[in-house]
């Protein structure tokens, strides 16, 4: 029998010119597990090891990725810069997180990222192209004619430029890095939701913070790694120079974006509450930035 499935139903809409309300994939895409810990903090010296250690912790892949699903990995690689110069997300933690999915039985995982800087060279670059296919995904370079307006419903975004494929995967993984930022102080995982929209987005420089709560509000992931193996102190967003760089060796990895961000404020030394979109998107209901309040375990990755 023919299964009308929920990315089907997607091309219908899009192919048919729809504009899309937000797609409420947190509410979908994982099982909760009592007693859990919401935030995992993971800290080792092997990227990839202390990934899988932190999402194990978190209770393995196979609670956020169901066998067939079509995934999504949304790194930062919007830079023509080496993993050491900490601009991209760390190419071991992409790794980890595309073999885990396939490992729990996701049937294609897609690596993509709207750059800055010239595709081909921040793909190479970046070393996430060759690390993300050696772990078995997907990486491809965005088509520009694969975007479509969807509704965003934002304060500052009603409507914007969506990849088409980012809206049709059932989970979104979002792999950003922590690291400074000229405008928005830090850029983190909602800030890393830019690079799935098209459009002119210099134009969100002008309300940036309401904006990456609007994507933010718009693009629930499944689940967020961030990456903190490497991380830019200052020089942001591009880098170049490596006495910016600071390593930490950590990887935080949870469900709720805002907690996510919120720890990686504290990491990089700044109260969450100073980080303007940490505290819109608090104050929006999006997530925690209390951290008190939240289950938080430490493991150690290389142990």
């Amino acid at each position: 029998m023919f299964e009308f499935t929920r990315r089907d139903f997607l091309r219908v809409l899009l192919g048919a010119g729809v504009i899309l309300s937000p797609w409420p994939w947190g509410a979908l895409a994982y099982s909760k597990i009592e007693g859990a810990a919401e935030l995992v903090v993971s800290k080792g010296t092997s990227a990839f090891t202390i990934t899988e250690a932190a999402i194990r912790a978190l209770g393995g892949m196979k609670r956020f990725i169901s066998r067939g699903d079509v995934v999504v990995v949304k790194p930062n690689m919007s830079w023509d810069r080496v993993p050491e110069q900490a601009a991209n997300t760390n190419p071991e933690v992409v790794a980890a997180v595309v073999r885990l999915s396939l490992e729990a039985g996701a049937k294609e995982v897609k690596v993509f990222d709207n750059t800055c800087e010239d595709p081909r060279r921040c793909y190479v670059r970046s070393g996430i192209m060759e690390a993300a296919k050696k772990a078995g995904g997907k990486v491809v370079y965005m088509d520009e004619r694969r975007f479509r307006k969807m509704d965003i419903r934002g304060e500052a975004l009603r409507s914007w430029e969506v990849y088409q494929e980012a809206v049709e995967a059932d989970k979104v993984i979002n792999i950003p890095i922590l690291k400074h930022h000229s405008l928005a102080r830090l850029t983190m995982g909602m800030k890393n939701w830019m690079g799935l929209i098209g459009g002119n987005r210099s134009r969100l420089h002008w309300h940036l913070d309401q904006a990456i709560v609007d994507l933010a509000a718009f693009f629930k992931p499944s689940l967020v790694v961030l990456d903190a193996v490497r991380v830019l102190m200052a020089s942001g967003p591009q880098g170049g120079s490596l006495k910016y760089v600071k390593r930490l060796n950590t990887v935080v990895v949870g469900v709720d974006q805002v907690a996510v961000d919120a720890w990686g404020a504290k990491l990089f030394g700044l109260p969450p509450e100073e980080i303007h979109y940490i505290k819109l998107a608090y104050q929006r209901g999006l997530g925690r930035m209390d951290l008190e309040k939240s289950k938080i375990k430490e493991v150690k990755g290389d142990s």
